[in-house]
């Protein structure tokens, strides 16, 4: 699963990466530590606007929900189920990218998760890249306020994450560059699941090290 990821480039590395403009600098915080259960708005890139980079809540509220409970539900999209999911497969074509440069994860030493090490994950020198997401617009039936929120779909774990992620074995869809627009484009949902996968790489955040 993807609960905690970090988004901490600044303005221009994020524009310059993307070849995208972002739409409202206010809303732009470079953060080392980004918690889903915060439901925070984060970096993302539609399919309907490639060019803009736009800000949307962590957690996807489908449009038929009476309130936003479901949330805590979605930060996540099992991309083996997430055509048959009510909460998502209204949205397999309402593509997004997730900005990032790290998430995290934590490897449990015992069965109920008590003594585990953090790990921080991503790519060679913290580079930018871009999480598969899906989006949706809800508006609240009580105040008529438009919510755009989002979720990150997830795969199984390469061998790498299911070291690390050793009980659920899963892990966030990270994009190739190159098929990022693949990816905004509709190119079919399933040819984006494990073993389709990019090189990470993992730091041991209790005793910085390499993993």
């Amino acid at each position: 699963m993807c609960f905690h990821s970090k988004q901490s480039k600044a303005v221009s590395e994020v524009e310059n990466r993307f070849k995208a403009k972002i739409d409202k600098i206010a809303l732009f915080h470079p953060k080392e530590s980004i918690n889903g259960f915060d439901f925070a708005l984060n970096p993302v890139i539609t399919d309907e606007q490639p060019v803009v980079i736009t800000h949307y809540n962590w957690g996807l509220i489908p449009s038929w929900a009476k309130d936003e409970e479901i949330k805590k539900l979605t930060l996540n999209a099992r991309i083996e189920t997430i055509t048959a999911k009510p909460s998502f497969r209204n949205v397999v074509n309402q593509r997004c990218l997730v900005i990032a440069n790290g998430f995290y994860e934590w490897q449990w030493h015992d069965t109920k998760g008590k003594n585990k090490s953090k790990f921080e994950i991503g790519l060679e020198n913290e580079e930018l890249f871009a999480f598969a997401g899906l989006y949706s617009t809800w508006q609240n039936p009580t105040t008529g306020e438009e919510k755009n929120t989002y979720t990150i779909v997830t795969t199984e774990a390469n061998p790498l994450m299911a070291a690390i992620h050793n009980i659920k074995k899963r892990m966030p869809i990270i994009l190739h560059p190159e098929d990022e627009q693949k990816w905004l484009q509709h190119e079919p949902i399933q040819k984006f699941a494990y073993p389709y996968e990019v090189n990470l790489v993992a730091k041991n955040l209790n005793f910085n090290t390499l993993f």
